[in-house]
């Protein structure tokens, strides 16, 4: 059965429920960005709700919709990168339950501090994400958890919030560029843009070193590729979800790759411009802008800021690294 997406009745009933724990965030249109795109932008600031990262906003209404069909559910357990992991424990507590988040070994010292800090149980396992997230299925077996997947319908409505809110302050945006994961962020802009009845043009975002869904999208079949990139670990994805797949094939417009150095010049970019943190996956949808400059230049574009959690120790690292694409000279 194909995935079907959220009508405007459920996306304004997920709203009301994010919107019992945090406020909408901002976008703002920034002179520097402008000047070095050559073009009028937009940025939704998702690096400034409670954990940091757009993902809280799914985590809330899933979390809510799981205690109305099973309220005897005692414990979830999920796997991350990091941001899905923080908007189940920020979620969770809410309700009064313990969540278990698996990580792949190596991942960001920060994101698992601030897991921790949401009081969850973190959990090390495996190389990369897919091997997280298949330990994780066999613990909720294990353990009787329920297991919180990285897609879902509920996480889409939540999601799509920040989607609304954008699109409704800027309903002539001609095109919006989203980072891929798991599918979520780019399905959320997609079920705000069709329940509003828009026509902007949406384009995925992908690493250049995380290309399952961008040659998924452009062979039209689901297509596993390696996961190589070091920065960008929002969308560090091998193995593409069936449900967001099916939704891109039918809705989205283009999906474009961006290496790790282009990520890199964004977040400094980003950075230089706005002063505002931008972690590798946040950064992508600018560094794709910067890629296609001459493609959308004249058009009113929209960016997500989608997450600004990047570790203090990287971040340093990449800010004295310039390149060609910082602010002077990109502009």
């Amino acid at each position: 059965m194909a995935a079907t997406l959220p009508t405007l009745e459920e996306l304004q009933s997920a709203a009301a429920i994010v919107y019992g724990a945090m406020p909408a965030t901002p976008q703002y249109s920034w002179p520097l960005l402008n000047e070095a795109l050559g073009t009028e932008t937009w940025i939704k600031h998702e690096n400034h709700t409670p954990t940091g990262a757009f993902k809280v906003r799914g985590g809330l209404v899933y979390m809510h919709e799981l205690r109305q069909r099973l309220p005897q559910v005692a414990g979830v357990i999920s796997a991350t990168r990091g941001n899905h992991g923080q908007s189940v424990g920020f979620a969770v507590r809410r309700h009064g339950l313990q969540a278990t988040i698996v990580v792949p070994h190596g991942n960001s010292r920060e994101k698992n501090a601030a897991m921790r800090g949401l009081g969850v149980e973190l959990i090390e396992h495996g190389r990369e994400f897919q091997e997280s997230r298949e330990h994780a299925v066999r613990l909720a077996e294990e353990r009787g958890l329920h297991m919180i997947p990285s897609y879902h319908r509920d996480l889409v409505r939540g999601v799509a919030s920040y989607w609304m809110e954008l699109m409704t302050a800027r309903p002539d945006l001609d095109v919006v560029l989203v980072s891929v994961g798991q599918g979520s962020g780019i399905c959320g802009a997609i079920a705000a843009r069709n329940a509003l009845g828009l026509r902007t043009r949406i384009i995925g975002v992908v690493s250049a070193h995380a290309l399952a869904y961008k040659l998924s999208f452009e062979q039209k079949r689901k297509l596993e590729s390696p996961v190589t990139t070091m920065i960008a670990d929002g969308m560090a994805c091998r193995v593409p979800d069936d449900e967001s797949l099916d939704l891109i094939l039918r809705h989205a417009d283009d999906i474009v790759a961006v290496t790790d150095d282009e990520v890199a010049a964004a977040m400094r970019l980003y950075y230089l411009a706005t002063h505002n943190l931008a972690e590798g996956a946040g950064a992508a949808p600018l560094a794709a802008a910067l890629q296609m400059r001459d493609h959308l230049r004249g058009k009113k574009v929209g960016l997500p800021l989608c997450g600004g959690n990047v570790d203090h120790d990287q971040f340093a690292r990449i800010l004295t690294n310039p390149t060609h694409s910082d602010i002077g000279q990109a502009a």
